[in-house]
């Protein structure tokens, strides 16, 4: 998948737990888990946005674009 979800470094950074931000941003736990390990199809942006404001990060540090060179063909 090329969106990576990297929730874990910044919850890791501000040394904040996934129940702790879960309360914070009105979540469910197992909801934030799936985006946690980036098993989520779609994120609000509401939902992002809220994490940021807690996180006090911006949506990039949360989400990352990492090429698949397989798919258009010149990673062979």
């Amino acid at each position: 998948m090329p969106i990576i979800v990297n929730l874990d470094v910044m919850m890791a950074k501000r040394k904040m737990s996934l129940n702790e931000l879960s309360e914070k941003v009105d979540l469910t736990l197992s909801n934030l888990s799936i985006l946690k390990t980036g098993k989520a199809k779609a994120v609000r942006f509401s939902t992002l946005e809220a994490i940021c404001k807690v996180l006090d990060c911006q949506p990039g540090d949360i989400l990352e674009f990492v090429s698949d060179k397989n798919e258009n063909g010149s990673g062979i």
